[in-house]
C-alpha cells in the first residue's frame, strides 16, 4: 500500500469513528510513530555534544511540519519516567534547510528535568513530539541593510538560526554577531563562527568569555564590544537572545543613545513576587470538580496544590502548552499587569493570577 494511500485513509471520518475514542494518531503512533494524522513528530536522526553541558540534536520532522522563520521556537515532548514533558527550545538551523530539517542544540542546567534528559538519552532513531513553530522573534522581511546579532549562554540558538538563514540567503548587508559564554568550555558553534567569517565577507565575529580570558573580548557586554562588529549600530536591526543580565545591559546602552529597543529574548524566568496576603476568592477547577481558596500564586501552582496535573512547559508564559479556557471571572497577567475581562477566554495559566474568584476548565 502506498504512503499516500496510507494517509488518505488515516485522514478519513470513517477510520477517525471506528477509533473513537482515543482517534487515529493514538494507534498508528503504536507502529508508525511518524506517520500520525495530525501531531507533529520528529525523529532524532544524529546527536552530538558540544560541550559538557549540551547536546546537539538533528531532527527529522514528519509531513505534518508547516517549517519555521528563524528565531521562532519549538514545543519538544518527551516521555521521562512515565510522564510526557514539554519544554520549549528554539531551533539553531536555516529556515531554508533541506525536508525542513531541524537542528536543537539544548544547554543544561541542574533543575532542567528534559534538558538533561535529552542530553543523557537522546540516541539515532528516537522520536519527539514537536509542535508548530511560534514566536515573534524573527528577521524582518524585506531584510534590512545592517543587522547585529548579540547572544549570551544558550540564547545563541536563535540567532544562530538568523545567521545561517542570512548566510544562506546570500546576505550582502553589514553582519555583525557578538557571542557570550562563560568560558571557552562552555561556548557553543566556535568553529563554525570561523568558517562563516571565511565565507561571508560582510560578516564580523566576536566573541567574550564573562568568566576567563582568551579572546580579544573580555567581560561583559559594553558599547566598545558593539564596535568590534559593526560600523553603526544606530542603524542596524538589531536581536538579542540571553540571560536577563545581558537584556538589561544591551536595554541601557540603546536608552543612552536615544534608540528604540531592539528585539529581545531570554530563557531565563521573569523575578516575580506574588501577594499572597492580600489574595481573596475562590479558585474552581470545574472540569476536576474541585475547589481552593486563592493563594496570589498563579494558577497552574494553584491548580497543581489542588491536586492536578496540567500540562505546562516552560512556565515562563512562552510556550503556551498550559494554556486552559477561563469560564469566569478575571486575572491578571504578571508579567504586564494587565488585567482580563470577565467572560470566557484562553489564558496562560503559568503567568495569570486570580483577581478574586475564578473558574477554570480544568
Amino acid at each position: 500500500m502506498s504512503r499516500d494511500l496510507v494517509r488518505r485513509l488515516l485522514r478519513s471520518r470513517l477510520i477517525e469513528a471506528l477509533a473513537y475514542p482515543h482517534g487515529v494518531d493514538r494507534y498508528v503512533e503504536l507502529v508508525r510513530p511518524l506517520l500520525v494524522k495530525r501531531d507533529v513528530r520528529a525523529e532524532v536522526a544524529a546527536v552530538r555534544h558540544q560541550t559538557r553541558k549540551s547536546v546537539t540534536l538533528a531532527l527529522c520532522p514528519n509531513e505534518n511540519w508547516r517549517g519555521l522563520h528563524a528565531g521562532q521556537f519549538i514545543g519538544v515532548s518527551v516521555d521521562i519516567d512515565g510522564a510526557r514533558e514539554t519544554r520549549p527550545y528554539s531551533p539553531a538551523g536555516s529556515q531554508h534547510a533541506a525536508a525542513g530539517a531541524l537542528e536543537l542544540t539544548v544547554s543544561t542546567h541542574p533543575e532542567g528535568k528534559v534538558s538533561r534528559y535529552l542530553r543523557d538519552h537522546a540516541r539515532p532513531g528516537m522520536i519527539v513530539g514537536v509542535t508548530q513553530a511560534q514566536g515573534d522573534f524573527v528577521l524582518p522581511d524585506p531584510r534590512p541593510e545592517r543587522v547585529l546579532l548579540i547572544s549570551g549562554g544558550s540564547g545563541i540558538t536563535p540567532v544562530m538560526a538568523m545567521l545561517r538563514t542570512l548566510c544562506d540567503e546570500g546576505f550582502t548587508g553589514e553582519l555583525g554577531f557578538l557571542n557570550y559564554a562563560r568560558s571557552c568550555e562552555l561556548a557553543l558553534y566556535g568553529a563554525e563562527l570561523d568558517q562563516l567569517v571565511d565565507c561571508h565577507g560582510g560578516l564580523r565575529v566576536a566573541r567574550a568569555f564573562t568568566q576567563g580570558r582568551g579572546l580579544p573580548l573580555t567581560g561583559r557586554f559594553c558599547r566598545e564590544h558593539v564596535r568590534a562588529v559593526i560600523s553603526d549600530h544606530s542603524s542596524a536591526a538589531t536581536f538579542v537572545c540571553g540571560p536577563p543580565a545581558l537584556i538589561d545591559a544591551v536595554r541601557a546602552v540603546w536608552a543612552q543613545d536615544g534608540l528604540p529597543e531592539p528585539a529581545l529574548e531570554t530563557f531565563a524566568p521573569p523575578a516575580l513576587s506574588f501577594d499572597t496576603d492580600g489574595a481573596e476568592g475562590l479558585v474552581r477547577f470545574a472540569a476536576s470538580a474541585r475547589e481552593a481558596t486563592n493563594s496570589g500564586l498563579p494558577l497552574l501552582e494553584q491548580a497543581e496544590d489542588a491536586g492536578l496535573a496540567p500540562e505546562h512547559g516552560c512556565r515562563m508564559g512562552i510556550c503556551n502548552t498550559c494554556s486552559c479556557r477561563k469560564t469566569a471571572g478575571t486575572v491578571r497577567n504578571v508579567l504586564t499587569g494587565e488585567i482580563s475581562s470577565p467572560g470566557d477566554e484562553q489564558i496562560r495559566i503559568c503567568v495569570s493570577t486570580p483577581v478574586g474568584d475564578v473558574a477554570l476548565d480544568l
